[in-house]
């Protein structure tokens, strides 16, 4: 064994061992996602649960037909979804990249090359019948070929990290689509209740003009002042200026439906003229943390990147390893062009080396810090995202119990103050009570009426954030 090879094994030797003894690199059994515990139940779910484990699907409005239209539209043609499945796209490009980089780099070159040289420069002492040739043209062309043989791994971590990437590119779009199909069903909801809203004014506007009728009926009899009509007017304004705030609210939810859509105003305005049949708020299903975490997107894409992480604290950690490369070429060369394919212009080489760092003052140690940290920040991006999640839940669950008692509260409400309208009314009719008795009962009744269709639209965007916050379906 000749003294060059001897270093050689030497050197490498001691790189390998120097790699193999700081490779403390591991993930941090602290930073695993199953260390994330969420309870077994949810504690404001008992009071308003159905025990019945339906899909999620009735808390939205799937019976409305400009649901399912602008749903359609949303999957179809929304441009935050299609920003989402791009990203998808590219994800899966920088996959594909790391998985190349494992294989063997092959290239092709072709050369013609022109060269004028000195004799001089061989010097005055050439055997006889020798010369040199002043101008020279040689041909070429070659297939090379190196590979990263990735014993430590390197290149597979990063493949590996690249691939879980994708799957939180997935995650995101999904969660992307289950944000705009929530955010369609909630303006819906809202586009309902201004229906309701206006149904209600417009029966509040002819009571109004009843009642109005009625005090011009009494003040020609002289049995009633001329006061009792103009208050009867001011009903009749209030009720035509809250009419006339709607259109107002309509244009904020058909802006919405265009941006979250990406659909022109007619389309949306075309899909909203569709009737849809007055339903009751739909019981909620009785769910767990549990499912609820396997079911949301965005703890998937979280989870996701803290293994992505993982993975890069594995490559970096492979760069304190030696690299093995292997390397190989063939061609052609010749300085004529017709002895170009002839056996003896044939060339090539073959060769394998190895490198790795000796002295690299820390920078593989600080790419390995930069990744461990990463991998934490990871964690507790995941950690904060669950307990969102739960959070999410148990808001949504509070405020669908917290929002029908109160809805079962104004029906009630609204039940006795049309009776007291009733019956003042009729009191004062036969001169036994005051016009502004009757005033004050229509106007708290109107506003009942009014609030009850508000908190009935509450209701039914209550359990649209619950689906929301459940995972949808």
């Amino acid at each position: 064994m000749t003294q060059s090879v001897r270093i050689a094994l030497v050197l490498t030797a001691s790189l390998i061992t120097a790699g193999c003894s700081t490779l403390g690199a591991k993930p941090d059994p602290a930073l695993d996602p199953v260390r994330v515990i969420a309870p077994g139940t949810f504690a404001l779910a008992s009071d308003v649960a159905s025990q019945d484990r339906k899909t999620l699907e009735h808390l939205l409005p799937i019976d409305d037909p400009a649901f399912t239209a602008l749903r359609a539209a949303v999957e179809d043609s929304a441009p935050t979804l299609a920003a989402a499945l791009a990203r998808i796209d590219a994800a899966r490009a920088m996959a594909d990249g790391a998985q190349a980089n494992r294989l063997p780099a092959v290239d092709i070159d072709a050369s013609v090359t022109r060269s004028r040289i000195n004799p001089n420069n061989f010097g005055d002492n050439l055997p006889p019948g020798i010369s040199i040739d002043r101008n020279q043209t040689s041909y070429g062309g070659n297939i090379t070929a190196n590979w990263d043989a990735d014993i430590f791994g390197g290149l597979r971590a990063s493949a590996r990290a690249a691939n879980v990437r994708i799957d939180a590119a997935t995650a995101d779009a999904a969660a992307v689509r289950l944000g705009l199909i929530s955010a369609v069903a909630a303006n819906i909801v809202d586009w309902r209740t201004l229906q309701a809203r206006a149904t209600v004014l417009e029966e509040d506007l002819t009571a109004a003009e009843n009642l109005m009728r009625l005090t011009d009926i009494r003040a020609k009899a002289g049995i009633a002042p001329g006061l009792d009509a103009v208050q009867a007017q001011s009903l009749i304004a209030d009720a035509r200026s809250r009419l006339a705030a709607l259109p107002g609210e309509r244009a904020v939810i058909v802006g919405a439906l265009v941006t979250l859509t990406g659909q022109d105003t007619a389309t949306i305005l075309q899909s909203l003229k569709s009737e849809a049949a007055e339903t009751d708020a739909p019981q909620p299903p009785l769910d767990t943390p549990s499912e609820m975490l396997r079911a949301r997107p965005d703890i998937a894409a979280a989870e996701a990147r803290l293994a992505a992480a993982d993975a890069d604290i594995a490559a970096a950690a492979a760069q304190r390893f030696p690299k093995l490369t292997l390397s190989g070429a063939i061609g052609l060369l010749s300085f004529a062009l017709g002895d170009l394919f002839s056996n003896d212009s044939v060339v090539g080489s073959l060769g394998a080396g190895i490198a790795g760092p000796l002295l690299d003052f820390g920078r593989v140690d600080a790419q390995i810090d930069q990744s461990k940290a990463n991998a934490r920040e990871a964690f507790a991006i995941y950690r904060g995202t669950v307990f969102t999640a739960l959070g999410e839940a148990e808001t949504a669950y509070g405020q669908v119990a917290s929002i029908d008692a109160e809805v079962t509260s104004l029906t009630a409400q609204e039940r006795l103050e049309k009776d007291a309208e009733y019956l003042l009314g009729i009191r004062y009719r036969n001169g036994l009570s005051d016009f502004r008795d009757v005033l004050n009962a229509r106007r708290v009744l109107n506003n009942t009426r009014t609030q009850g269709a508000i908190t009935k639209g509450r209701a039914l965007r209550a359990r649209v954030a619950l689906w929301q916050a459940l995972g949808g379906s």
